[in-house]
């Protein structure tokens, strides 16, 4: 079965796409967030130190590239995809481009800021497809991939 007005599963019927979701984003961001970081560091060591002076613009943009380009491609990120979990659309699709960038950019401007952040992780904890304000604002709801 499929949620109303969605192709995406049930959460009722179709328990398998949504257990242990939460904690597998947890995952998923750090090993994000330690790629981005890795890359930050070497980003800096190869544009002699330039990229560490600029560090805060120049992560935003590696972050918000490497988010929107995994997802737009695979709907999901690296970290996702070692998690085994992958975002879809309202239709139960891949993200396209445009929701790939949107669902990216509400993110970041999330994490930059702390009480948009804690609601965010409010929203995932206390609702059952375990959507952010970024999947609530694009229509993404996160699942485990289909084996």
């Amino acid at each position: 079965m499929s949620t109303p007005m969605t192709n995406l599963p049930d959460p009722i019927y179709d328990t398998a796409y949504y257990e242990g979701v939460l904690p597998k984003r947890f995952f998923a961001w750090v090993i994000d967030a330690a790629l981005i970081f890795t890359a930050m560091i070497l980003l800096s060591i190869f544009t002699a130190g330039i990229a560490f002076v600029l560090w805060i613009p120049v992560h935003a943009i590696l972050a918000f590239l490497y988010r929107w380009i995994t997802i737009k491609n695979r709907s999901a990120t690296f970290g996702m995809r070692v998690m085994n979990i992958e975002l879809r659309n309202r239709a139960g699709h891949q993200l396209t481009e445009k929701e790939a960038a949107l669902h990216t950019l509400v993110f970041l401007v999330g994490a930059m800021i702390l009480l948009v952040q804690i609601i965010s992780v409010a929203m995932m904890i206390g609702r059952p497809l375990n959507r952010g304000l970024a999947d609530e604002i694009t229509g993404a709801v996160m699942l485990n991939r289909p084996s």
